[in-house]
């Protein structure tokens, strides 16, 4: 099944970004006395009126338990939460039964290498002394650890695609990375630190030479453009809400579905089986025999409706307005001195995000200052220390834009930004 796209032409212009910003409520906040610029959309987006009302009208009009009761308001509950789910499933060209609901995208990445490393020997999902597991430099914490542990538990070998010294991954080692012995390929489609989208069609290709499986981290990409898993031909793809205009709590883990009926459950309990003795237990297929417990239903169904929301704006509307902004924060950081950026240069592509470093101030002093004029940006290692440690910094400053981004609200971080250095007193 292949993501289709809703015909929507119309772009991002400035009229529009404000019409939208006026679903967002909290957009009209003040810091400091100041109206807030929000540029951490890359950490946690803001969410749309429809969104915040998606989850209060489910909490007032149909709660209930989904899957377990006969009663109407449970059959309602049920059909609305599985109605969500055909809709992610849409989103990213998958079909309903491949789509699992997480808590966010780290559990979704844990799930598939705990899965793994419960699979008998012999099966495909095994992993064990001599197999390797590739990763790379470039990764979110996210990303790397759960495949560190996995190794660990398994005694298979980790390997990672490295970086340049933009961090950038080098296409060049992508076929003397992954070889023969490599069974699983985990990689993110796009940088949270740097902005890059990564050579997904060389290394998938890679991957599928050497019989490995894929899994992508979309944390990233699925906010900004489309996402068609069908198309990137990934195993496995993972993702949050609370990136991408939706409630925090609820994740998405696309798998092929059948790879999904063949793994051995993570989490166990109720829900997720279909006969129980006092001996042994068998499992639903999936998505429900990786969905133990009493689910994420308003969450789920609110973002859903984040779904909908970006499909009427449409994504590749959404990916246009964030090249220029991205373009136009790269330009201006890059005029301004003792800057230095981090990932793809002027011209070349990112998504709507920029991560510097300030010469001889901290990235959370460069935070603060920022925060006193009303400007939210993150700071720190953006859970990727391996990466800055790579480029040779310890921590930088990312500001992300979204959909609801303007050009004054960059060029109000541009003038902020070149006032850094001259305030500590550190400018040449």
């Amino acid at each position: 099944m292949t993501r289709e796209e809703p015909d929507t032409r119309e772009v991002l212009d400035a009229g529009r970004v404000r019409a939208l910003r006026a679903d967002f409520p909290l957009l009209d906040t003040t810091v400091h006395g100041l109206p807030l610029v929000y540029l951490d959309s890359g950490a946690t987006s803001q969410r749309p009126r429809a969104v915040i009302d998606a989850e209060v009208d489910y909490a007032s009009t149909g709660n209930a338990a989904v899957h377990r009761g006969a009663h109407t308001l449970a059959h309602l509950a049920t059909e609305r939460f599985e109605d969500a789910r055909a809709t992610l499933a849409r989103f990213i060209g998958a079909r309903d039964h491949e789509v699992v609901w997480t808590s966010n995208a780290t559990e979704g990445i844990n799930l598939i290498a705990y899965s793994f490393s419960n699979a008998a020997r012999g099966s495909r999902f095994a992993v064990g002394p001599g197999d390797e597991i590739v990763v790379t430099e470039a990764e979110h914490h996210a990303n790397l650890i759960p495949w560190q542990q996995l190794a660990l538990r398994t005694g298979a070998t980790l390997r990672w695609l490295p970086v340049d010294d933009d961090g950038i991954i080098d296409p060049a080692a992508i076929g003397s990375v992954i070889n023969e012995r490599t069974r699983i390929v985990a990689f993110t489609h796009v940088s949270n630190v740097t902005g890059a989208v990564s050579p997904v069609a060389d290394i998938v290709a890679a991957a599928r030479d050497a019989g490995a499986l894929v899994v992508l981290d979309a944390c990233q990409s699925a906010p900004h453009m489309r996402l068609d898993v069908a198309a990137l031909d990934v195993d496995f793809a993972v993702f949050s809400g609370h990136k991408m205009l939706g409630p925090t709590g609820i994740g998405v883990l696309y798998g092929r579905g059948e790879l999904l009926d063949e793994m051995p459950p993570f989490l166990t309990g109720g829900s997720m089986i279909t006969t129980v003795t006092m001996e042994a237990a068998e499992f639903l297929p999936a998505p429900q025999r990786f969905e133990a417990g009493t689910q994420r239903i308003s969450q789920a169904i609110a973002l859903a409706t984040a779904v909908d929301y970006l499909d009427a704006v449409g994504l590749d509307a959404v990916r246009e307005h964030e090249a220029a902004l991205a373009a136009r924060m790269v330009a201006g950081l890059t005029e301004i001195a003792g800057i230095r950026l981090v990932g793809p240069g002027v011209g070349l592509e990112r998504v709507g995000l920029a991560a510097f470093d300030v010469d001889g101030v901290h990235s959370h002093d460069v935070g603060q200052f920022l925060d006193d004029r009303g400007i939210a940006v993150r700071v720190g290692h953006h859970c990727a220390q391996p990466l800055h440690r790579r480029l040779g910094l310890t921590s930088t400053t990312r500001a992300s834009a979204y959909l609801y981004t303007t050009a004054d609200e960059v060029d109000t971080f541009l003038d902020a930004v070149a006032g850094v250095r001259p305030y500590f007193g550190v400018a040449s």
